[in-house]
């Protein structure tokens, strides 16, 4: 009796795996397959990843006009959002769920930030952030020719920091493609510009689908030899510090090299941390002080000036739509003058992050031998 049953708990086993294979079988060929077109994603990823050199020269012209060694000059900062980031978003980065609005959405917040834009046609210098080319994102609008085409009278340029065929994450409505930098314009002709890498990135496969840091030189040549050089830099996100710590030691030895050869230096742009001494309070917003990071005391060097407002925030996170009342703010987007420009005032333009979850600044700055710290404008 025994040998029987054995026989036959044998003959039920074998007759339960193969019926199983016919259901295994198929599941393991789906995983297979799914596993070989990820592969297969990630090679080509890897084949098409924007690797781009230390440092591209965009323009260059000889015969560019000089400045005077005591010229006044107005400059704007904005990071604008790919006009994706209004007040009604919330960001699956900052713990949302959207990626983008609508393209409704995407045309008037890119109609009202050339509106916000336009009374500083007569500025000197205005650096912008997250201007997209073409992305997904921003439903492939080619924003950086939208302003251009609104300020046909400046030199306009373009570093590219975020230039990827397909980014696969939300996964519920992937980024997709997304060719983005930063833009300067100029109302007066520079001798050159170029564009610098930061260095540092993600690890391999996720720094497939990040962005490429840069900063944007532009330069001026002054009447008594030296060099105005204009910086438009977008620091790391959503790192653990690392990147960002990697791109200001690197900015700070080539911001002391352009200083010590007698050059005129500003730097604007969103540096993702805030400025040392700040203190934060704000009288009309909640400041954000758990996700508070302040760069080091005496950067670069102990007399070189942060002009920043202490009045109004500059960007909020976006858990979810803004609120004036109970949104986190923070300062992360200013300037850094060399010791050899004189600050005459900086004020955050006040638009209710209504288009972008940053707000504008602007400065009036003059080249002088002098280094003195002005109250805001």
């Amino acid at each position: 009796m025994e040998i029987e049953r054995i026989v036959y708990i044998y003959f039920f086993l074998v007759i339960l795996i193969e019926s199983s294979m016919k259901v295994i079988r198929p599941l393991l060929y789906l995983i297979l397959i799914l596993v070989g077109a990820f592969l297969v994603f990630l090679v080509y990823a890897s084949v098409d990843d924007y690797q781009p050199a230390h440092k591209e020269l965009q323009h260059n012209n000889n015969q560019a006009a000089s400045v005077s060694d005591t010229s006044g000059f107005n400059l704007l900062i904005w990071n604008i959002g790919y006009a994706g980031l209004d007040a009604s978003m919330d960001f699956f980065y900052d713990g949302g769920d959207q990626m983008r609005p609508s393209e409704e959405v995407v045309i008037n917040n890119m109609k009202g930030i050339v509106k916000t834009l336009t009374p500083y046609l007569d500025y000197d210098f205005i650096l912008l952030q997250e201007v997209d080319r073409n992305s997904k994102r921003s439903y492939h609008y080619n924003q950086y020719e939208i302003i251009e085409g609104h300020f046909h009278h400046f030199s306009s340029f373009f570093g590219m920091n975020y230039n990827v065929s397909f980014v696969p994450i939300p996964l519920k409505d992937p980024m997709g493609k997304v060719e983005s930098g930063l833009m300067t314009l100029s109302r007066q002709a520079p001798s050159e510009v170029n564009r610098h890498s930061f260095p540092g990135n993600y690890s391999w496969p996720m720094k497939l689908f990040m962005l490429d840091r840069c900063f944007l030189i532009n330069r001026y040549p002054v009447q008594n030899g030296n060099e105005l050089v204009i910086v438009n830099t977008h620091k790391s996100a959503y790192d653990d510090g690392s990147l960002r710590t990697l791109q200001m030691s690197f900015l700070k030895e080539f911001l002391l090299s352009e200083y010590e050869k007698g050059n005129y230096i500003i730097v604007g742009g969103d540096w993702n941390q805030t400025p040392y001494g700040f203190d934060p309070v704000l009288p009309s917003h909640q400041f954000d002080t758990l996700n508070l990071t302040y760069i080091d005391k005496d950067y670069p060097a102990a007399d070189w000036t942060w002009a920043y407002d202490t009045t109004l925030p500059t960007n909020r996170r976006l858990p979810v739509p803004y609120n004036r009342s109970t949104s986190l703010t923070t300062v992360i987007d200013y300037y850094l003058l060399s010791p050899n420009i004189k600050l005459e005032g900086v004020k955050t333009i006040d638009v209710n992050f209504e288009f972008s979850d940053h707000q504008p600044v602007q400065l009036k700055a003059r080249l002088t031998g002098n280094h003195t710290y002005q109250t805001p404008i």
